[in-house]
């Protein structure tokens, strides 16, 4: 039988609230931005080929399809960039291709909180799947001690978001910084392109918001069930 808990609306509520508004305030900066060229006219591509280069890295830099796909992959070191940022020479380009490159080099230099997120990753794609099932059963048959076990590898997710935190900021702060020792942007374009970035890393802190809200829903259950058998 399906039953609906009302309380998990009190606990998921104001971080999905968070999260929308965070999608549509990094919609409305890219938006905004793709539809203003830069000052030198130059397409993302061709920012990517620049900043690698005076960043002494010569990597491989590929399309991806989709709208704001853009990533750095470590596994093969490779820049992917979406077709709307590669070949238009908008201010937005400017800020998410220096975002990505700042990533790169992060990798390049071995930086540790990238280092720690990428060891994350297995644990936090299966651990709360088998989290959410241990949880389950352990209510299901009454084993506190298996919901908090559940518990415990669903927050493996937390700790990947929180663990993205940083390692999304410092790639912002590299981005602007390189966009400010360069020739690329003109006046006013580094405040533009710290606009597009600050509304992205907001979508990083809602999926904390998100991860966490939902651990503590789960404390929360665990704790009413403790108190139950008590």
């Amino acid at each position: 039988m399906f039953y609906f808990d009302p309380m998990y609306l009190l606990f998921a509520a104001p971080a999905l609230l968070l999260a929308m508004f965070a999608q549509w305030k990094v919609s409305s900066a890219y938006d905004k931005y793709t539809k203003v060229r830069n000052s030198k006219n130059i397409a993302g591509i061709e920012v990517a080929k620049y900043l690698l280069r005076a960043n002494g890295l010569n990597l491989n830099v590929q399309g991806t399809p989709g709208q704001l796909t853009d990533h750095y992959d470590p596994r093969n070191k490779t820049l992917y960039l979406s077709q709307g940022v590669a070949q238009q020479p908008s201010v937005a380009a400017l800020a998410i291709v220096a975002h990505e490159v700042g990533h790169a080099v992060q990798d390049s230099q071995g930086y540790l909180p990238m280092r720690l997120r990428a060891w994350l990753v297995a644990p936090a794609n299966i651990g709360p799947w088998i989290g959410y099932i241990l949880f389950i059963a352990g209510i299901f048959i009454n084993m506190s001690g298996l919901v908090w076990l559940g518990i415990l590898f669903f927050s493996a997710g937390l700790v990947f978001s929180l663990a993205t935190l940083p390692v999304e900021f410092n790639a912002s702060s590299r981005a602007l910084e390189m966009l400010r020792k360069s020739a690329l942007v003109g006046a006013g374009e580094v405040d533009a392109a710290q606009a597009v970035l600050t509304a992205a890393a907001l979508t990083y802190v809602a999926a904390a918001a998100q991860s966490l809200s939902q651990l503590l829903y789960y404390v929360f259950v665990a704790l009413n069930l403790r108190s139950r058998d008590d």
